[in-house]
């Protein structure tokens, strides 16, 4: 509670601002609606545009827009339309250089007059760039002067004054999006192709991690041979700390698999395993994967089947390698 203000005045004060928050996110959410019936063949041919080019998109914008052009051209970058923010201001003291015939200007003005802006695009013109203008006026200067006009006029904006650039700059942002997401479909850009420029994200941990990057190795891979003793099968598994331990023939190739569900069972049904071989407890056919697999899919397998631990084999079914969940946490796959 504000020092000197009533319980009364407080509550009171703070109905209104729930009441001016949820007011903000309807006029906003509205602003955003409205877009989707204005979309019309004018959103397609921006999108051939950029298709076409064999340039870049270079975005700009000033103040708030600006804000939101950097951030399209951010979105673009990374959903596969090679993009990028320029400054209006630093462009007429330069950075106009970076703009070639063979690229697009994507130019983000709500009043459409933004002087900055203005300046700059007689000389874009000139180089033979094209120029796609983002606006919520479609007859100001900017919007006469484009190739494509998308508009991203709002009723109003969520101000209370109804001045600071608000609802129409999530409007622009929205249309930004869509754009940059319907480049991504138009290109097939797909999960991969993402993981790629995220290399340091989650989504590219998944998907370019692969088992070989994870898995156990050499001596860290617990392992014995089907001949072995049943004693020797348990001190090789406590060996390994992976809760289980591979089961090879002569070749290398996996046989079988003995893990701790393995051995509390055949406690309990051998009163004197002393004698006994490996071969006879150990789990036949045991779920393996492939090195060169992702290890999402390593995951979804052990998933899938209810294990722990996965024997990692080589064509032919040599074991080269094991895993488990707690690898797998460890590189952050999961």
């Amino acid at each position: 509670m504000i020092k000197g203000v009533s319980a009364a005045h407080q509550d009171a004060r703070d109905d209104g601002a729930l009441a001016l928050a949820r007011e903000v996110l309807e006029t906003e959410a509205a602003a955003v609606a409205a877009l989707v019936e204005r979309l019309d063949a004018r959103f397609l041919e921006a999108v051939r545009l950029i298709l076409a080019t064999p340039g870049r998109v270079v975005v700009s914008g000033i103040g708030k827009s600006g804000h939101v052009a950097r951030k399209i051209a951010s979105t673009m970058a990374s959903t596969g339309t090679p993009s990028f923010f320029m400054h209006p201001a630093e462009a007429s003291h330069g950075d106009l250089g970076m703009i070639t015939r063979d690229d697009v200007l994507l130019a983000l003005s709500y009043s459409g007059e933004s002087d900055e802006l203005l300046v700059i695009i007689p000389l874009v013109k000139r180089e033979g760039a094209k120029l796609i203008a983002m606006t919520g006026n479609p007859d100001s200067t900017l919007a006469r002067e484009a190739d494509v006009v998308l508009d991203t006029r709002v009723a109003k904006e969520a101000c209370p004054l109804n001045l600071a650039p608000t609802a129409s700059t999530t409007a622009a942002l929205a249309m930004g999006d869509a754009l940059a997401i319907a480049l991504l479909d138009a290109r097939g850009f797909g999960p991969a192709d993402f993981a790629r420029s995220h290399p340091g994200g989650s989504l590219g941990r998944r998907l370019l991690t692969h088992v070989r990057d994870v898995m156990r190795t050499g001596t860290d891979v617990p392992s014995v041979h089907e001949s072995a003793l049943f004693s020797a099968a348990v001190i090789e598994m406590s060996r390994g700390r992976m809760g289980m331990t591979a089961v090879v023939d002569d070749a290398g190739r996996v046989v079988g698999v003995f893990t701790d569900g393995d051995l509390r069972r055949t406690l309990e049904k051998v009163p004197d395993f002393r004698a006994a071989r490996i071969a006879e407890h150990m789990t036949r056919h045991p779920r393996t994967i492939a090195p060169e697999k992702l290890a999402v899919e390593a995951v979804q397998l052990m998933e899938r089947h209810k294990v722990n631990q996965l024997l990692v084999v080589e064509a032919g079914g040599r074991l080269v390698g094991a895993l488990n969940m707690h690898d797998l946490f460890r590189a952050k796959v999961i």
